[in-house]
């Protein structure tokens, strides 16, 4: 018989037999019984279960420790995040702070402004000038706490007399004397208020 008729005369259980391939990439023999089904003793079989649990397990274990580290990546992104902005809002406080003094000494000025054609014209420049300042202070979050009438709060406010009014309830505030200013929950300065005893 010549070498092409072996290879014909093969049968496909045969092929597969010497074909077939172990995990570690070594060529392995599959004993096959009369029927052409693999003859697999109790041992093997357990052999391959173990070592399908096994795998299953690291498998397993390698993807839960993937996603809690994903998890703490995404909770330490989020914490520097808010970090950030916390600080980005404390150094914008500080600096604001500086000129809400100037805003208030303008304020003051216009509040006693000339009548003459002369002066006028020079306190509306002024005027101008107050409400460039205020827009900036506003664009970087800073709101103002001006609010008359409204329950006295000791976070916001800042009681510089206590007075009796038959216009206001108990503990209302009666005028906001100087105005409070605010960024996000921060209190950069407590309104100084007249409160209504």
């Amino acid at each position: 018989m010549d070498e092409k008729e072996k290879t014909t005369n093969e049968t496909p259980q045969s092929a597969k037999a010497t074909s077939a391939k172990s995990e570690k990439g070594h060529a392995t023999h599959i004993p096959v019984k009369e029927g052409g089904k693999p003859k697999v003793d109790a041992a093997q079989l357990e052999a391959a279960k173990a070592e399908l649990e096994k795998v299953s397990a690291q498998s397993t274990a390698h993807l839960e420790g993937w996603q809690r580290e994903r998890a703490e990546f995404a909770n330490y992104k989020r914490r520097i995040e808010r970090e950030q902005m916390y600080q980005r809002q404390y150094l914008t406080g500080e600096v604001i702070k500086k000129y809400l003094v100037i805003l208030d000494d303008l304020e003051l000025a216009l509040k006693n402004k000339p009548k003459d054609a002369e002066g006028a014209a020079w306190a509306d420049g002024i005027g101008l000038i107050a409400r460039k300042l205020q827009g900036v202070i506003e664009s970087e979050g800073i709101e103002r706490i001006n609010e008359n009438n409204v329950p006295f709060d000791a976070n916001l406010h800042e009681a510089i007399s206590s007075e009796e009014n038959p216009a206001f309830e108990s503990g209302y505030v009666i005028e906001v004397v100087r105005q409070g200013y605010k960024l996000g929950d921060r209190i950069l300065r407590p309104a100084m208020v007249r409160v209504a005893r």
